[in-house]
């Protein structure tokens, strides 16, 4: 598995805003089950490609986790998923 790195800015976003910690966006990397989605939404297109999953923290939280890959794996965002990304990504994984 590649790197997990963020941003200063990212990692405080998504404390400050979405109350995630990074070691949570890790262990959703350790217990996905699911393929990478890619985010073909136009306004969230970017070069490398965003991609995106949903799965649990160890304490059973579902989260959405959006990166694009280097070479590293950079996180874009993370928050609690909504029941339509739920459902979307339970079709498509």
């Amino acid at each position: 598995m590649m790197p997990i790195r963020a941003t200063q800015r990212i990692i405080e976003k998504l404390r400050d805003r979405h109350g995630v910690e990074m070691r949570e966006v890790e262990e959703c990397f350790m217990n996905r089950d699911g393929n990478f989605l890619l985010d073909t939404r136009a306004k969230h297109r970017t070069i490398p490609p965003s991609y995106w999953f949903i799965a649990e923290t160890n304490k059973c939280r579902l989260l959405k986790i959006v990166f694009i890959q280097d070479g590293t794996t950079w996180i874009k965002s993370a928050y609690e998923a909504n029941t339509v990304e739920i459902a979307l990504y339970a079709l498509k994984k």
